[in-house]
């Protein structure tokens, strides 16, 4: 196939480099990009990449674009008593923003990655009868990667290629080896790639020239039970560090910037029935009340039936049934089936 020419980003681990493979097999003209971060432990060796592949690969420096769009929000948004989802901003913002941007540049029409999701277009499923790009969940709902995925523009979209998404990680892993594939950076990615010790707190701090205020903890009556020692170790629905004795373990329910007070309760008093997103990506029909859909407010939450009502630029969701730990910051993603519909940032 003459065209299109495809760019393949490529981190060094299995899933990308089985990508890279499986697009070699179908078209002909095709590059690997490998891009830097930053705050890499390891860099891939890149030549083993092209001597497997038979493509050349580039490697593009992207350090100064993710500090800027990545690490400052992820500062920002917990200094503000949120928790933020930077895999969401690194996607839209870096993968298949910045990166894509790059790659067109190269001579690229699309770019192709390791991601477990599926994409639907006109081209590919002409009997669906659709006019524009939407995400649909990965064949492998042990690594379905849609939520991550769904503040994308179907503009996005139409210029992106996963090549995985109708596969398993197990059936990824067991073709690298059928074909002798060698990852050259064989760890799994975290969920959050620049902090590779799990401290959030150290790492804010780091970056923090200001000091971190102590303040009070207060439970559901308003009681002061205890002293925090910064608002930024903290999110919602979270147990560990409170260090308040108690007849039952408290949990983080507001974080209260204004006041430098973090309010804490027990589970039972955790869920919330509704709660409102902003900067919301939609991709369905005309915004209206959508009933009956399934909501995750986060990556490990299995998803619940909601109700999604557009009040301006704001949406308001109502679970069926409360759902603990609903956190601002975070994103709430809408699903009809295995249909991602949108997105928003809970508030």
């Amino acid at each position: 196939m003459e065209k299109p020419i495809i760019a393949v980003a490529l981190s060094g681990g299995v899933d990308s480099l089985v990508s890279g493979y499986l697009l070699k097999q179908t078209y002909k003209h095709i590059f690997g990009i490998h891009f830097i971060t930053g705050y890499e432990k390891e860099s891939p060796d890149l030549v083993r990449l092209e001597e497997q592949l038979g493509f050349p690969v580039t490697c593009i420096d992207l350090s100064k674009t993710f500090e800027k769009k990545v690490i400052q929000y992820f500062i920002r948004t917990y200094l503000e008593g949120k928790t933020p989802n930077p895999c969401i901003i690194c996607n839209k913002q870096i993968k298949f923003g910045v990166l894509l941007e790059q790659a067109q540049k190269m001579g690229a029409d699309y770019l192709a990655t390791g991601h477990y999701a599926t994409i639907i277009n006109p081209i590919s499923y002409p009997d669906k009868k659709i006019s524009r790009c939407y995400l649909e969940k990965g064949h492998d709902p042990l690594k379905d990667q849609s939520y991550f995925l769904s503040m994308l523009s179907d503009q996005q979209l139409e210029r992106i290629i996963f090549p995985l998404a109708g596969m398993t990680k197990k059936e990824v892993k067991e073709f690298a080896k059928s074909k002798h594939l060698s990852p050259t950076h064989p760890s799994e990615s975290q969920d959050i790639c620049f902090i590779h010790d799990n401290n959030f707190s150290r790492f804010i701090l780091e970056k923090q020239i200001s000091t971190p205020s102590h303040g009070d903890i207060v439970d559901m009556s308003g009681k002061t039970i205890g002293r925090h020692k910064g608002l930024h170790q903290f999110t919602i629905g979270q147990r560990r560090g409170i260090d308040c004795p108690a007849r039952e373990p408290y949990y983080v329910r507001k974080i209260d910037i204004k006041n430098n007070i973090l309010n804490v309760c027990f589970k039972n008093d955790l869920s919330r029935k509704k709660f409102s997103v902003a900067h919301i990506n939609w991709n369905f029909s005309d915004p209206n009340t959508i009933l009956d859909m399934m909501t995750k407010i986060r990556y490990s939450h299995k998803g619940a039936l909601s109700t999604l009502s557009f009040k301006g630029s704001l949406g308001e969701v109502v679970f069926n049934e409360p759902q603990n730990a609903v956190t601002p910051g975070q994103a709430a993603v809408f699903y009809k089936n295995n249909r991602l519909l949108g997105a928003g940032i809970i508030q």
